[in-house]
């Protein structure tokens, strides 16, 4: 076994391929090295270490044949499985580890709390975080960074200000850490003041934190601050835009675009985009969402072409962009010529697309089209047939709705849910089918269990009071659970304003009256009810309840199609 020791164990630092790896692996089978534990180290992190060569089913099938695993050994699979995409079996692996009586050390919990991280599985992190504590490893400036950002991955950003304040030592990592959990919990001004805090303790940002810094101002529309960074990116060195290519920074760059994109500085976000020597998708992606953010459809249409007709290949983000784009314009060419990319490139498979393009459909009043869309999406979850009811049901397309629901009963591949129920009942209100409502209403509780919420309370009076039916919409309102809000009051004064109902409206009167929180459209709705009874001091009361109370009347607007 000697002689064949070292040229095996220097074979395996060569080692480029599995091929190669088998023969090795035989050669230390036959020669008894398979006995020592370093080689067989050395042969299970080749398995593990690298996404070029990781074979994790290979490396389990050595680690079952060895007796006594190192705690090396052991760290090896859990973290080759902490980066796979089977995580939970480092958490399987850790448990097993603590089972036969192996102690963790600092380099098993990283790889541990990373799975949990990935997982989102914060009851395990947290008897993770307590074993640490035990061990003493919560002193250890990786472990308490790895904790951190575990807590924030798993949104529990209370638990990850505690382990930050007592992280060994604030560096550059753990501040980064604290930064980008911010952003990825949507607390985009708080992201902003650590910056403050990390420049009091004398610690220099890099460029990932550059990123999120970026990111936080887009997501707040804090331009100013934005603005501010982007000349610290200067000041410190980090701007791409005055390195070389060679060292163009596409990250950082992509980030000063979106972020500008965001606070609606359209004409600086345009510029950066064109002046960066190198692109990559995600590039492409943050000057045509924050076009079609900011209701530049044009823009963001022609940007899309562009790219294509660059050979750049879009993804899920680019069509849901462009179709955003689409729909808010109203225009539906566009859908169609974006349905075809879609068609053309695959992605007639994934829900969200399709779901976007069957509401662009819908809102352009193509029934028809959006129908077909939902047809060739392949699997058909409770999202994906509610959306497509909603949309009908929302865009003057009730009756399809309904079939469409009734179909998706019949299907029974998928449950309706509460949301569900908000655009089968909304159909039932515009199409006027006052039975059908009330069925619907009554199966929501006792065919699926699912307790009606203010939103179908509202849809029921809409029903019960555009038929007339005042009484039962009234009654509806006083027994109702929950507190009536500006869509109940304003479904039944829509009822009252139909059929002439001056009573019932004076009676709502009264009782929105002492609210602050109904919004326009009740006083508005008011307003014209009076007006038609004839009853012009009534409206002039309405009108300075309105002014005194500081609430303005939202405007409307209207949009023509054209092409380009």
């Amino acid at each position: 076994m000697k002689k064949h020791y070292k040229p095996i164990l220097s074979q395996l630092e060569k080692c480029r391929t599995m091929a190669e790896l088998n023969k090795l692996h035989a050669l230390m089978i036959k020669s008894s090295v398979i006995r020592n534990v370093i080689p067989l180290s050395r042969l299970i992190d080749f398995c593990t270490s690298s996404p070029e060569t990781m074979n994790l089913t290979y490396a389990s099938s050595v680690f079952e044949s060895i007796d006594s695993p190192s705690v090396y050994i052991w760290n090896s699979m859990i973290r080759g499985y902490s980066n796979s995409p089977t995580q939970d079996k480092a958490l399987i692996f850790y448990q097993e580890m603590l089972r036969k009586g192996y102690s963790p050390d600092h380099f098993t919990f990283p790889y541990v709390l990373k799975a949990c991280s990935v997982l989102r599985d914060v009851k395990f992190g947290s008897c993770v975080h307590g074993f640490v504590v035990k061990t003493g490893f919560d002193v250890n400036m990786y472990v308490s960074t790895c904790l951190l950002h575990m807590y924030m991955c798993c949104g529990e950003v209370e638990c990850g200000l505690k382990v930050f304040e007592g992280v060994p030592k604030w560096n550059v990592v753990a501040w980064g850490s604290l930064v980008s959990g911010f952003v990825n919990n949507n607390r985009f001004s708080e992201a902003i003041e650590v910056f403050s805090e990390m420049e009091s303790h004398g610690v220099k940002v890099n460029e990932m934190i550059m990123v999120d810094l970026l990111v936080a101002c887009g997501r707040c529309k804090d331009v100013e601050r934005g603005r501010w960074f982007h000349g610290l990116l200067k000041e410190l060195g980090f701007d791409p835009y005055l390195q070389s290519e060679d060292d163009f920074n596409v990250i950082l760059a992509t980030s000063l675009v979106d972020m500008y994109g965001k606070c609606g500085d359209l004409g600086t976000a345009r510029y950066l985009f064109d002046e960066m020597p190198k692109r990559n998708l995600v590039s492409w992606n943050a000057i045509i969402t924050g076009y079609g953010q900011n209701d530049y459809a044009e823009e963001a249409m022609r940007v899309f072409l562009d790219m294509l007709a660059l050979g750049v290949s879009p993804d899920k983000v680019t069509f849901l962009s462009v179709i955003r784009a689409s729909m808010v314009q109203g225009c539906s060419q566009w859908g169609q010529t974006v349905h075809g990319f879609v068609l053309k490139t695959g992605f007639v498979k994934d829900a969200a697309v399709v779901c976007a393009l069957v509401n662009t459909y819908a809102k352009t009043s193509d029934a028809e089209s959006a129908k077909r869309a939902f047809e060739d999406l392949e699997k058909k979850d409770t999202i994906a047939w509610t959306v497509v009811i909603i949309g009908l049901a929302s865009h003057g397309h009730g009756n399809e709705a309904l079939s469409v629901f009734q179909r998706m009963q019949e299907e029974g591949n998928a449950k309706p849910d509460g949301i569900t129920f908000v655009g089968v009942l909304y159909a039932c209100s515009h199409v006027g089918l006052v039975e059908e409502g009330r069925r619907y209403f009554a199966e929501m509780r006792d065919v699926y269990g699912i307790e009606p919420k203010v939103e179908h309370y509202g849809c029921m009076v809409d029903i019960l009071s555009r038929a007339g039916c005042f009484e039962e919409a009234e009654r509806l309102v006083k027994t109702m659970p929950v507190q009536p809000n500006a869509n109940v009051w304003g479904a039944l004064l829509n009822g009252c304003e139909i059929h002439e109902n001056f009573d019932m409206a004076d009676r709502i009167r009264s009782v929105v009256s002492e609210s602050e929180e109904l919004g326009s459209g009740i006083y508005v709705l008011l307003s014209n009810i009076y007006a038609r009874a004839g009853r012009w001091s009534d409206v002039k009361l309405v009108r300075e309840s309105m002014n005194s109370k500081r609430i303005a009347k939202v405007l409307g607007h209207s949009s023509v199609e054209t092409t380009f």
